[in-house]
């Protein structure tokens, strides 16, 4: 029984998926980090000095009907950086990786055997000696190969 939940835990994809939590949370907090020092700064420059950045009250006296538009732009802007990242650093290799693995692994080129290479030295040596005498080489008899030659 634990023999298969190690085996389970010890497999591959569970310890990717495990691996890109513990990366994503860290990237979470720097898209944060980001956004809270960087892009929400620069959404306040265009609000006001008394309320939030981008944002407008629907009824004064009820301070929890502000529409803040510069949380949602920083928002959509978070969510255009996680997506880049993970667009950029996990789809376009699987795709690539996808793409090689549809052409196919190259075919294995496979050694000729001593037959062969017997027979390829035979051919030469029958040219050889049909070039340099009159008589015809090209006999096709297979007991050809297992005379001895002098």
């Amino acid at each position: 029984m634990f023999k298969g939940f190690r085996d389970f835990i010890l497999q591959g994809n569970v310890v990717e998926l495990a691996t890109a939590v513990i990366i994503g949370g860290a990237f979470t907090a720097i898209v944060s980090a980001f956004s809270d020092k960087i892009i929400n700064p620069l959404i306040a420059a265009f609000g006001s000095a008394e309320g939030p950045a981008l944002s407008f009250q629907l009824n004064p006296n009820v301070p929890e009907s502000t529409i803040d538009i510069g949380a949602v732009i920083t928002a959509v802007i978070n969510f255009l950086i996680v997506a880049a990242i993970v667009y950029f650093i996990i789809i376009v290799p699987m795709n690539k990786l996808n793409d090689l693995r549809k052409r196919g692994a190259p075919e294995e080129v496979v050694p000729p055997t001593a037959e062969d290479l017997l027979a390829d030295i035979r051919e030469i040596l029958r040219t050889q000696a049909a070039g340099s005498s009159a008589a015809p080489a090209d006999s096709t008899d297979p007991g050809d190969a297992n005379r001895p030659r002098h």
